[in-house]
């Protein structure tokens, strides 16, 4: 392969060395009580793979209320930041950069992670999900409909933990709109049923997210953050697409033009969405003509696609997720078009440093 797109500099909105991204991915590996990321463990983790032109971490939840799967590290408490502090130091160092993934969860909780209280969501509507819990896994449950003192604090939430994003460090921060979580719950029609200023409209059913995005970009300046999203979604996380589904991606990707973002951050679908009418099955090609900034696509790229994709024009930046768990040397492996290593499937969620920071480097 003579010229790779993946690995030209990118700097259009924000600068990086190559366009290799490292996709925010789960890991579980915070099995402590404060959910406090580790040197050994988590920054040894990001380090390995701070060649990537960004990395993107894992969901971090933005407050104990935005928990929803076990062991994984929160951006909320003075431990969390120093945590992360120690991260960002070691990705830093490696000549990295990293952005914190911000999460809430929404109605994908269960009540264990909230003494006996029910998750919060636009409406109240049980996902039929599981939730993954210190009990294994158990079903959802029907959440409780956020008031609007709840909304507010939630807005809060996220501001404060963009501030303590700031003070461990990081590049930037990603809001995860996508994958049927706490944004993508008000966004979409099977799961947001208000009728008050964030529910019925298109621009309604935005309104929470615009509010989280502003107050963000008071506290950190607006080319530090990206958001991502998940447009064609179907019968995953509890969504079910309708007709509305896409002119509200459509509002949202166009509306995002107003500001200076660092990126946007789209999937592909993630199952057969080609026969649902209204359904979009080439989400970088729809999405690149709506929206003038940095685009990022994700979902089963290889290397091939990878390059063609930025090639023709419909991406800037590729994000690789199941890859880079395998390969911390994902970047040299493709400069070098050397074999990527197959990852093992059964690690991805458990504890410790096996599945996690033991993959090897490629012996060129």
């Amino acid at each position: 392969m003579s010229k790779q797109n993946l690995l030209t500099p990118n700097t259009k909105n924000i600068t990086l060395k190559n366009r290799i991204i490292m996709a925010p991915m789960t890991r579980s590996r915070a099995d402590n009580e404060g959910n406090v990321p580790t040197d050994e463990l988590h920054g040894l983790y990001y380090e390995q793979r701070a060649s990537a032109g960004l990395i993107i971490t894992e969901g971090a939840q933005v407050s104990k209320q935005a928990i929803g799967y076990i062991y994984t590290a929160g951006i909320y408490s003075d431990e969390q930041v120093a945590g992360w502090k120690k991260v960002t130091k070691r990705v830093h160092d490696a000549g990295g950069k990293i952005f914190i993934q911000l999460w809430h969860v929404g109605r994908m909780s269960h009540p264990d992670f909230h003494n006996g209280e029910l998750p919060l969501s636009a409406s109240a509507l049980n996902p039929e999900e599981k939730s993954f819990t210190s009990g294994g896994f158990k079903d959802t449950v029907t959440p409780k409909e956020m008031t609007i003192e709840d909304i507010k604090t939630t807005i809060q939430d996220f501001k404060n933990a963009a501030v303590n994003a700031v003070k461990a460090s990081f590049d930037g921060v990603e809001i995860h709109s996508s994958n049927g979580y706490l944004f993508h719950q008000f966004f979409n029609g099977s799961s947001n049923k208000r009728t008050d200023a964030y529910g019925g409209s298109t621009e309604n059913k935005a309104r929470f997210f615009f509010e989280v995005l502003d107050a963000i970009k008071e506290v950190i300046p607006q080319e530090k953050i990206g958001a991502r999203f998940n447009p064609s979604l179907n019968g995953l996380f509890g969504m079910t697409m309708d007709e509305d589904t896409i002119p509200t991606f459509e509002y949202i990707i166009k509306k995002l033009n107003d500001y200076s973002l660092a990126y946007i951050h789209l999937s592909e679908p993630f199952t057969d969405v080609s026969e649902i009418p209204f359904a979009v099955s080439e989400i970088a090609k729809h999405f690149r003509p709506l929206y003038n900034g940095t685009l990022m696509i994700n979902t089963a790229f290889d290397q091939e696609k990878g390059n063609k994709i930025i090639e023709d024009g419909l991406a800037d930046l590729v994000a690789y997720g199941k890859p880079f768990i395998s390969n911390p040397d994902l970047v040299e492996r493709f400069e070098n078009n050397l074999e990527l290593a197959d990852w093992d499937q059964d690690t991805f969620y458990t504890t410790g440093a096996k599945g996690y920071t033991d993959y090897p480097k490629a012996s060129k």
